[in-house]
């Protein structure tokens, strides 16, 4: 058995392209354009790791999905915390749960989908201003 992708359907494919692309750092590796069936597939991965992909599946009549947290999240390892976090905050990203502990932080995408970033190795020495964040929302 292989993995493949997960897949995350998006209300906004340009707004998710943005997030998952500028602000978390993914590439995209295809996309499909589906006329007859009116959607559009994105596969999208951290650089060098083609292997694990996300799916970003934009139907092109719009419907409303709810309950984002219900998916659970995306995690991935980064190689520094504070530095991701911090460019997603200069970005408009709203950090969740910040890295107090060093190792791990939540935001949210664009389609209110969970997703964990976990540091590489041991855990940074806890900082400012994430040691005393307070978490926003829900994670």
């Amino acid at each position: 058995m292989k993995y493949l992708h997960t897949m995350v359907r998006v209300t906004d494919l340009e707004a998710s392209l943005d997030f998952y692309c500028n602000s978390l750092g993914l590439k995209e590796v295809r996309r499909k354009e589906v006329e007859a069936g009116r959607f559009t597939l994105v596969f999208l991965a951290p650089e060098g790791q083609e292997d694990a992909q996300i799916e970003l599946t934009y139907n092109w009549d719009p419907e409303t999905y709810s309950g984002g947290r219900n998916f659970g999240h995306l995690a991935y390892e980064v190689d520094d915390i504070y530095a991701i976090c911090q460019h997603m905050m200069e970005r408009g990203v709203t950090i969740n749960r910040p890295p107090r502990d060093g190792r791990m932080a939540f935001v949210r995408s664009p389609d209110n989908i969970s997703i964990e970033l976990l540091q590489k190795g041991d855990a940074l020495p806890p900082a400012e201003p994430w040691a005393s964040m307070e978490n926003t929302g829900e994670w």
